[in-house]
């Protein structure tokens, strides 16, 4: 079967933005940011992204276009044991994982959108009112079945019609949309009184807030916010051609997901510390807060309604390249039918993702290690899976592919760029071969013990 490739250049870039942009750069950073020491998370976040997460992503786009093969052949076909074909079908494994709580969260991002629509959310008065309606919202097993069901309905359209027609071209209208309608959020938020506060607290570091325990939700969030380890990239990656220029292809998709997160802290925190709220509300941090704010502002609904726009959109793309290798790894190791291997992929992450949306209702008193089903399972696989994910692929390109040969395939296309940047050179060969693995491997040890 002839493998689909990405149209252009561009698409790609789109594409792999959507998948990096998304929730987890929108609803997770502010919420980890909050809960973690504020700059002082967010310098330990962009120092990741710079030693640890461009090398990463490199390792995972060049392995996906070398073999040009759904993760497990691809890992198979570079390591050369069957090890690493159980250790790539892993990280599709977690990129499923994700699916199944993150639908969750685009699920209530699309139920709050229908209800600005009704105009539902933009008349509270109170903090206990939001507070009220989230939770009323959240806990009922109809409104959290049912969003998650309608958003999963969505993505089987996008998802059906392929990398070309699906994916490629939602993203080339979604993606810029996003980026002008966060623009315009962060703008505002500026504009309010106190916003000075935020800033601060985005912007300002207190060192004595870091913890191994930021360091190492800092590395997972990094992660996270570039959809590494789970097996989307290399998927991606073996859609593009050799004539692309790999480096300055991933570029835009670092940059893009580094901004949309400061952006989105910008936005929110602003919002939130001009209206004497905490930035300490965990999950429901937005949802709590924002709409109360949303409903003293002059014109509210029209801000609420870009805002739910927005992060749904970006919750839709990130959950498509969060199915896409599983979707692949069907296509291409089963020889199913798009249709059919995307159908099937759908209702499995609808059916796992129940008993994770039930966990903030009828399933609340279930706990795993004093966690519900729901921050387990996403605790799991973003502290852990995906950082195991990440160093797999700089393992598998720095010792058994080895630097000379992915050097050579990486200069397909790039030449130019490497030859003229020899210190970016150096610093890809020791990023991934000793930094980026060193690093990861001594935070997940302390996490761990």
């Amino acid at each position: 079967m002839k493998r689909e490739q990405w149209k252009s250049r561009l698409g790609f870039i789109w594409a792999a933005v959507g998948s990096a942009v998304g929730l987890g750069n929108i609803w997770r950073f502010p919420y980890v940011v909050g809960e973690n020491g504020g700059a002082a998370f967010v310098l330990i976040y962009l120092l990741c992204l710079g030693i640890i997460g461009l090398p990463v992503l490199i390792s995972e786009i060049a392995i996906g276009r070398k073999t040009q093969k759904s993760p497990a052949s691809a890992f198979h076909m570079l390591g050369r044991r069957l090890i690493f074909r159980k250790l790539g079908g892993l990280t599709i494994v977690t990129g499923f994982i994700v699916s199944c709580f993150y639908g969750v969260i685009v699920g209530w991002t699309l139920g709050y959108l229908i209800e600005t629509v009704l105009g539902h959310t933009t008349n509270f008065t109170s903090s206990g009112e939001a507070l009220a309606h989230f939770q009323r919202s959240v806990s009922s097993p109809l409104y959290s079945i049912s969003m998650l069901a309608l958003f999963m309905f969505l993505c089987f359209g996008i998802l059906t019609f392929g990398v070309r027609k699906g994916i490629e071209a939602s993203n080339k209208v979604f993606m810029p949309l996003l980026l002008i309608v966060l623009v315009g959020l962060a703008i505002k938020g500026v504009t309010l009184d106190r916003a000075a506060e935020g800033l601060n607290f985005l912007f300002r570091p207190d060192f004595s807030q870091i913890t191994p325990k930021v360091v190492l939700m800092a590395l997972g969030q990094a992660f996270f916010a570039l959809s590494l380890g789970q097996g989307t990239m290399v998927t991606y990656g073996s859609y593009l051609s050799k004539k692309e220029n790999i480096p300055t292809t991933c570029f835009p998709i670092a940059f893009f997901g580094t901004m949309v997160s400061l952006l989105a802290g910008i936005a929110i925190f602003t919002i939130v510390f001009s209206s004497g709220l905490s930035p300490t509300s965990g999950e429901g941090l937005m949802f709590q807060t924002l709409p109360l704010v949303f409903s003293s502002m002059p014109g509210g609904i029209v801000f609420a309604l870009l805002f739910f726009l927005l992060i749904f959109l970006a919750g839709l793309t990130s959950q498509i390249s969060a199915l896409e290798p599983t979707i692949s790894y069907l296509i291409d190791e089963r020889g199913w039918a798009r249709k059919k291997a995307t159908g099937l992929t759908i209702f499995a992450s609808f059916a796992l993702g129940v008993p994770c949306a039930l966990s903030f209702g009828p399933l609340k008193s279930v706990n795993f290690k004093g966690m519900t089903l729901y921050s387990f399972v996403s605790n799991t696989a973003v502290n852990l899976l995906i950082p195991i994910g990440g160093l797999l692929a700089v393992y598998l390109v720095g010792w058994r592919w080895g630097m000379k040969d992915a050097e050579a395939h990486l200069s397909e296309g790039a030449e130019a760029f490497f030859s003229k940047r020899l210190i970016f050179k150096h610093y890809l060969r020791i990023g991934i071969k000793f930094i980026a693995p060193l690093i990861i491997t001594i935070i997940l040890i302390d996490s761990i013990i």
